[in-house]
Order: C-alpha cells, then sequence, then structure tokens
C-alpha cells in the first residue's frame, strides 16, 4: 500500500430523523482541526435518499466538501449498501482519515468498512489529534478497565479510522459565511444486489432516560455504600430538578438501572451542572462527564481522583453534606439560573 496516495479527513454523515446527527456535526469541528494542521481539506460523507438539501447545512460548521449519495437504494440504512458506497468512494478519492460517531449505525457501518479494507479501526475513542508531519492519527481511549489511556496508531494501512461518543467532542459555532463544494456521486446498485431489507421500522415507545438531553444531573457512586444510601441521589435530584446518573459501581452493584450509568461503558454527557456523590472518579467515568459545564464533587477522601476534575469539592460525608444542601435549596424560589433547572 502507499500510503503517500491518501490525503484528507472525512467524517462521514449520520442522518437521524431527516437532519444531520449531532455527533457528526462535532466531529467536523475536532476533523476541522486536524486537518488545518494537516493543510488538508475536511469532507463530509453523505449518503440517503432526498438528503442532498443537508449537505449545504455541514459547511457552516467546518467541512470544505461533502461527497454526496442521493439514491433510492439508500432510503433506510443498510450495512451493505452503505458499506458499498463507503468502499466505492474511499477507492476513488483515498483519503487518510475517516471519523464516525459511535451510534448504532456508525459502529456498524465502520467495523463493516474496517474489515473490507483490512484496516484499523479505534472504537469508543475519547481524544483525537493528528501528527502534522505523518499523517499519524492519534486515536486515544481508557483501556485495561479504564486504569490507563491508550494512544492506537494505524502505521500501514489507509484510510485510519475511528468512532467517536456523542457528547465527547464539540462542534464549532456555525460560520454562515462558510461555503464548500458538492461532489455527487453515483453507484451501479440494483436492490436485487442487497441481501437485507427492512420491512418494518419500530420506534422505541418505552421511555428511557435521556441523561445525554440533561441539564443537571445528580450522580452517585460506591461511595453511598448501599442501594438504601443511594436514595439520597434520588431525593436530591427530585429536589433540584436534576435527572439521576450513576457510577459504573454503582450499576454493578444493582442500585439502580444501566441506563443511568455515565462513563465509557454508559452515558457521556455534557449537562450545565453535574454533581457527582460518592464517585471516586475512575478513568472511565471521568471521561463521560468532563466536559460538563459545572461539575461538583463530593467525597470523603480528600485524595479522590475526582476531584482534579471538578470545578468545586467537597470533602466530608454525603450522608451529612446533601440534606444541608438540600434544605438551603427547600428556602431558595424556584427559579431558573445561570445552570438551568430549579437550583
Amino acid at each position: 500500500m502507499n500510503l503517500e496516495e491518501y490525503s484528507g479527513i472525512w467524517v462521514f454523515l449520520e442522518v437521524k430523523d431527516g437532519q444531520i446527527a449531532p455527533v457528526s456535526l462535532e466531529l467536523l469541528g475536532a476533523g476541522r482541526q486536524m486537518a488545518d494542521k494537516r493543510g488538508v481539506p475536511l469532507a463530509g460523507l453523505l449518503i440517503g435518499e432526498g438528503v442532498a438539501s443537508l449537505a449545504e447545512m455541514v459547511f457552516p460548521y467546518g467541512a470544505d466538501e461533502v461527497y454526496l449519495y442521493d439514491e433510492e437504494i439508500f432510503r433506510d440504512y443498510r450495512t451493505e449498501s452503505y458499506m458499498r458506497a463507503v468502499l466505492e468512494c474511499v477507492e476513488k478519492h483515498k483519503p487518510e482519515i475517516i471519523l464516525y460517531g459511535a451510534t448504532s449505525t456508525g459502529k456498524d457501518l465502520a467495523s463493516a468498512v474496517a474489515t473490507d479494507l483490512q484496516t484499523g479501526l479505534t472504537a469508543d475513542t475519547t481524544m483525537l489529534d493528528v501528527n502534522a508531519e505523518t499523517g499519524l492519527l492519534e486515536a486515544s481511549r481508557p483501556a485495561f478497565g479504564g486504569n490507563i489511556m491508550a494512544t492506537i496508531l494505524c502505521k500501514k494501512h489507509r484510510p485510519q479510522m475511528a468512532t467517536v461518543r456523542p457528547k465527547v467532542m464539540k462542534a464549532l459555532p456555525p460560520d454562515p459565511n462558510r461555503t464548500g463544494q458538492i461532489i455527487r456521486e453515483t453507484i451501479e446498485l440494483r436492490e436485487e444486489d442487497i441481501r437485507t431489507k427492512v420491512l418494518e421500522i419500530v420506534r422505541e415507545t418505552k421511555e428511557k432516560v435521556r441523561l445525554d438531553e440533561a441539564d443537571v444531573i445528580v450522580a452517585g457512586g460506591k461511595g453511598l455504600g448501599s442501594r438504601e444510601g443511594f436514595e439520597l441521589i434520588h431525593r436530591f435530584a427530585e429536589k433540584i430538578g436534576a435527572t439521576v446518573g450513576a457510577s459504573r459501581d454503582a450499576v454493578e452493584a444493582g442500585w439502580i438501572d444501566h441506563q443511568h450509568q455515565v462513563g465509557q461503558t454508559g452515558v457521556t454527557v455534557t449537562p450545565k451542572v453535574y454533581f457527582a456523590i460518592g464517585i471516586s472518579g475512575a478513568i472511565q467515568h471521568i471521561v463521560g462527564m468532563q466536559n460538563a459545564g459545572l461539575i461538583i464533587a463530593i467525597n470523603k477522601d480528600p485524595e479522590a481522583p475526582i476531584f482534579q476534575s471538578s470545578h468545586y469539592g467537597i470533602v466530608g460525608d454525603a450522608f451529612e453534606i446533601v440534606p444541608i444542601l438540600m434544605e438551603a435549596f427547600q428556602k431558595m424560589p424556584d427559579k431558573e439560573v445561570q445552570y438551568g433547572g430549579k437550583i
């Protein structure tokens, strides 16, 4: 493989409910920084039916170009059809890096493409950088149960690829004056060539906890001691109008359902306020909440790693401190403050 033939950074532009998925806009922000560092263009890869109007929307977020496949055969996501489009476009234009959101669609597509191309794929990346001289993608993620951060390189194959979870990166503020080039692509692909058929799309009706959309989160960890102790988190969250979160230890102990878990193996969140109560601060948890606007930690251990990632820290017993906070909030009138919620 001649690595010198490959140039440019791409972002797979996932479409969700008729719009570009927020994680794709976040990846354009990260991609823009790397493209500038390398001195190469940043392109989006947009696949679907009736999506041409969405192509123009990504230029304000940093894209220079969009490779567009807008055909009926791409109406619904299917691994095989989308993979064929990506493979053909990669073969034609040879990007050095492709980024995907770590969504169900992005992870499925990225793994299929990586397998066919026999190239590397770093999953659930939490930090991205590129070597300006060599073009090596430096994709970092927690490893060994979150005890260390590993930076993974793909030295001998192209394109280099990574999936990144929503909310890990930040989208650029849109610049309405930015424009770019739409490159329309076509593919020789018939419906009978695709082995899978979409018969029906069933929307999930069960109400889920939307941690990733919460403005205020009160999260508890193993420092609360028991399921009964964890009830303190529920009472505090209810008092201030917050959403309940949890560390992996609390979930694995059976104190709360997995959908409340924050961290590398849970949900990545960016609330305006994040209370970390009885949470030690393992790397796998930190990467899931480190971009919160304001982080307040309560822990008995003054050496707890969580304090290194917090804006404010309170050393003490949560069962003494939280009731004091609840009493203080009770005396306050219900009104919006700069971080939202009732606090």
